[in-house]
């Protein structure tokens, strides 16, 4: 490390302590609230981190690996070793874009050595909150869980990884079922965080023992693959596409060459449904077994009867769940990318059209009588920060108002399904 960057990192330790002492630090939480009903978790255990989060120097870099069965690349749910490699040394270096998300995530109260698991038998889950037994828990731990595992790459520090496998293995001692309405989304909101954790632990990390490593990936196959692998045709789109996010990183984590393949294939068909084209015809396609007569497609679309490039099939719910859905399209396809897949191609003028139609609404623009009876609910968040990487940085396409907008909004922090995404894949090489 340089003296200038050694000068930049003691300078942010020093602003940090600083604002610890007034009482003014804290870990980031979720921005967006639950698109079902559930209040966004708040909040974190005792002992979360106080003052300068660890900087890293030297961590694990573990060579590529292919295993003989399914020939998938690991780490390789959503992020790789040669991205976090990347991350790292960037943050090495004092380069500020990631210093900066680096920290968020570092002093967030997901990042503590303190966390403990609320593990339980029996996750149940209504609309509403209507109950939440278990739910908030799970996906905070899941959050927490994939959190840690980041910390232990970016850092070397082997007790991150030791609280990955406790939480992982606090859950998997004791998780039989979800049960009630929201069975399917709860297990894929915690299932797409947990896995993308128990990758990266798993093949860089030589602390798992196996009886526990074992039940992990018992929990996976058994408990929260059997609700996410089949989809949800009759739900909404994000409610869909999340649960195959979940189920394309269980599929690589167990080398499930067959499951990658219909995990693929599902989203390639809910990708059409869910967002339009011009060339769909003058209605959106039809989900598969959802009627398709007019009056119940706009009944669908929430009452939008004009169809136009970009517009999806929950904009005039709201741009949350909207954002939602681009987000699990961008996880599943930045997964199969790293799997030597380019589901981004098939999804680019689908996927770009759609956020650079939503993102001047998002901010500002005057909304038209013909969308949405003139009135929308904003709030198009996670950013867009996966997919923007991939087709204006990787792919030098032009995304103007979506660049605009991202960068005027990170760093991502983490919630549900997604967590750090401007600290991964923001400006990355890889």
């Amino acid at each position: 490390m340089t003296w200038s960057a050694i000068r930049n990192v003691i300078a942010i330790w020093v602003g940090l302590i600083a604002i610890v002492a007034i009482g003014a630090v804290a870990g980031t939480l979720a921005r967006s609230g639950d698109a079902e009903g559930r209040a966004t978790p708040v909040g974190g255990p005792a002992g979360s981190h106080i003052g300068a989060p660890p900087v890293p120097t030297s961590g694990p870099t573990p060579h590529a690996n292919r295993d003989g069965r399914g020939g998938f690349l690991h780490p390789g749910v959503l992020v790789s070793a040669r991205q976090l490699d990347f991350v790292r040394d960037q943050i090495g270096k004092g380069e500020q874009q990631w210093l900066t998300a680096y920290e968020e995530m570092a002093i967030s109260p997901h990042a503590s050595l303190s966390w403990q698991p609320k593990p339980r038998a029996v996750v149940d889950c209504g609309p509403f909150s209507t109950p939440d037994l278990g739910c908030r828990d799970e996906s905070s731990d899941a959050v927490a869980a994939y959190t840690h595992a980041l910390m232990w790459y970016l850092t070397g520090n082997r007790a991150h990884a030791d609280k990955v496998i406790q939480i992982l293995d606090a859950w998997a001692a004791v998780l039989k079922k979800h049960t009630n309405r929201n069975a399917p989304l709860q297990a894929a909101w915690s299932a797409a965080s947990f896995v993308r954790a128990a990758e990266i632990v798993r093949y860089t990390y030589d602390g798992w023992p196996k009886a526990q490593l074992d039940r992990t990936i018992a929990m996976f196959r058994t408990v929260f693959l059997p609700l996410v692998k089949g989809g949800a045709p009759q739900a909404g789109g994000n409610w869909e596409l999340i649960l195959l996010d979940a189920a394309s990183g269980i599929a690589v984590f167990l080398d499930d060459r067959p499951l990658f393949e219909q995990v693929l294939q599902k989203t390639r068909s809910r990708a059409k449904t869910f967002i339009y084209l011009g060339t769909d015809g003058k209605l959106p396609r039809p989900p598969t077994g959802t009627p398709n007569t007019k009056a119940e497609l706009v009944k669908l679309w929430y009452g939008q009867s004009t169809f136009v490039d970009g517009l999806t099939q929950e904009t005039c719910r709201d741009f949350g769940h909207t954002a939602w859905g681009f987000a699990a399209l961008a996880h599943i396809a930045e997964t199969a990318w790293l799997q030597g897949v380019d589901l981004y191609a098939e999804l680019r003028v689908r996927l770009v059209t759609a956020l650079e139609f939503h993102v001047p609404y998002e901010q500002g623009r005057a909304v038209p009588a013909w969308l949405c009876g003139g009135k929308v609910e904003l709030g198009l968040r996670p950013i867009p920060e996966v997919a923007y990487h991939h087709y204006a940085f990787r792919m030098k396409l032009l995304m103007p108002r979506t660049g605009v907008y991202v960068e005027s909004k990170r760093p991502e922090g983490a919630s549900f399904f997604y967590g750090w995404e401007t600290l991964t894949h923001a400006g990355n090489p890889f």
